[in-house]
């Protein structure tokens, strides 16, 4: 097991190719997975991702709508193909999502949010706690990584380990595997 601080303020913004919103990368495996950070500030279409399946949680401000998929609270997840043609609209301001996109029959994705004080048994290549709300203190085997919001720990060769979740936060964890270590 290696882990791994990810603090979210070094997160760098860089803007969509499409304009309506930003990113900040947490984490990616190339041409398997990446988790992201994204604000989206205004209505408009989701780039075509061609082969690749999304999963988008919302992690703060109203509720969001997706135009072929559903309407999103604070925490409700919505998985579309990349090839869906997918629409956003905020209906109350901006809102910051969970974005997780996985190269279909290439890597596989489970994610679960946990809420402190908790635990959270896991086995996968990579997974990756971050930190949604709060303050948490991540205890897993000798290691105890404080968190704060979207401050992520990122755990390579998690097979199998246990965590304890204390604090007052809510914890997005995702479990990633790549089909080649499956």
């Amino acid at each position: 097991m290696n882990a791994t601080l990810i603090p979210g303020a070094a997160l760098a913004a860089a803007p969509w190719k499409n304009g309506g919103g930003l990113t900040r990368e947490v984490a990616s495996c190339a041409r398997a997975w990446r988790v992201s950070i994204a604000d989206i500030d205004r209505d408009g279409p989701f780039s075509c991702l061609k082969g690749v399946d999304r999963l988008l949680m919302v992690l703060d401000g109203a509720e969001i709508t997706l135009r072929g998929v559903g309407v999103l609270s604070a925490f409700d997840v919505a998985r579309f193909t990349g090839e869906a043609p997918v629409t956003a609209h905020l209906a109350n301001g901006p809102v910051r999502v969970f974005n997780l996109m996985t190269y279909r029959g290439v890597a596989r994705a489970s994610v679960d949010i946990v809420r402190a004080p908790g635990r959270w048994t896991f086995a996968a290549d990579t997974a990756l706690l971050l930190c949604a709300q709060g303050s948490i203190e991540v205890r897993a085997r000798a290691a105890c990584i404080a968190l704060t919001p979207l401050d992520t720990l990122r755990i390579d060769r998690a097979n199998p380990v246990e965590i304890a979740i204390h604090g007052d936060g809510v914890l997005v964890c995702t479990s990633l595997n790549t089909e080649a270590n499956s």
